[in-house]
């Protein structure tokens, strides 16, 4: 089979992995079966995120007959987003879907995500539990409060009607996401993703679909979560802060004024209203005045964040503009 040049190839599959030797072999299986049915032509990128177990010689097992399977690997772990953008500069699709290796979103979750970019012509296409007709199944109660509270702090952030800005299984325009420049290594990539396609003007489309943990069957190992709740919570707030100031500053600073108001408004009722002398009160008016300097100091913080962070977006999209131009001869 001759190799195939980038446009002639339908549909890229992108699953990043990391030490799934326990399941990968039935799960990458069931992936290559479902896109054994696909009407067109695709490529499956596996990318192998410096897996210390076996993993790499199971799915180079299962690449060896068909050369449509692709892998990707590299000795070091380096995080989910560096897998990504690995997968994403391999990859040659007029379309990429990027999914789970362990199929939680289901074995059709490909095609759905590939029909609504053909559908409706998006940019990207979100897989969300939180969208019309969306779920989750057997998802541990904390796991799964976190990600909602999460995902409807990030909303408001990005000022988007998108009601899942965490999740990686999504669908590209093959074009537009290797065009986009990216350099988050952690999960983080995909808040990355989502907040330099809204600086750029992209179009988003979601389809509700369900995120359903296996339940542990006897004798086989149980899923073990890679999930990280301090170091996740830290960079999404990062995130979240840097996308909306208001919430770090605004919010401080808005607590630190009301404080000082109200001690001023206690201070106006003691010597305006009861005649009492207020001069030895000096401890409680220098707070008053503190408390009052520092919220208004924190609200014109709050503005010049948003200006650095509008500042921020121009400089990406300006850069992003002369990386498209087309190379003049003699440049």
């Amino acid at each position: 089979m001759s190799e195939t040049s980038r446009g002639d190839i339908q549909l890229s599959v992108i699953s990043p992995m990391y030490n799934e030797e326990p399941t990968i072999r039935d799960c990458a299986g069931k992936l290559i079966e479902a896109l054994k049915s696909f009407d067109g032509t695709w490529e499956l990128i596996l990318v192998d995120d410096g897996s210390g177990d076996n993993t790499l010689n199971i799915i180079s097992q299962l690449a060896e007959n068909d050369q449509r399977i692709k892998i990707v690997s590299y000795k070091q772990n380096r995080g989910r987003g560096y897998a990504l953008r690995a997968g994403f500069a391999h990859c040659r699709g007029r379309y990429v879907v990027t999914v789970e290796s362990d199929l939680t979103w289901g074995e059709d979750i490909v095609s759905r995500l590939y029909s609504q970019l053909l559908d409706t012509d998006a940019d990207i296409v979100i897989a969300s539990p939180y969208a019309k007709g969306g779920r989750l199944e057997n998802v541990p109660f904390k796991r799964a409060f976190l990600s909602w509270l999460g995902n409807r702090i990030l909303r408001v952030t990005v000022s988007s009607d998108i009601t899942m800005l965490s999740g990686m299984t999504r669908g590209y325009k093959g074009d537009f996401i290797r065009s986009l420049p990216l350099c988050e290594d952690g999960k983080e990539i995909h808040l990355e993703i989502v907040s330099k396609a809204c600086m750029l003007g992209a179009s988003f489309s979601e389809i509700g679909a369900t995120l359903r943990w296996a339940e542990a069957k006897k004798g086989k190992p149980k899923r073990k979560s890679k999930f990280k709740l301090a170091k996740l919570v830290r960079s999404h707030l990062l995130f979240g802060f840097n996308e909306a100031p208001i919430l770090l500053f605004g919010s401080i600073g808005a607590a630190v004024l009301a404080a000082g108001l109200i001690l001023g408004a206690y201070l106006y009722f003691l010597h305006f209203l009861k005649g009492e002398v207020i001069g030895h009160r000096v401890v409680l008016i220098i707070t008053t005045i503190f408390l009052v300097l520092s919220g208004l100091s924190m609200f014109l913080f709050c503005f010049l964040a948003y200006q650095i962070r509008d500042l921020r977006k121009e400089m990406f999209k300006s850069r992003y503009e002369m990386l498209q131009r087309p190379a003049k001869p003699g440049d």
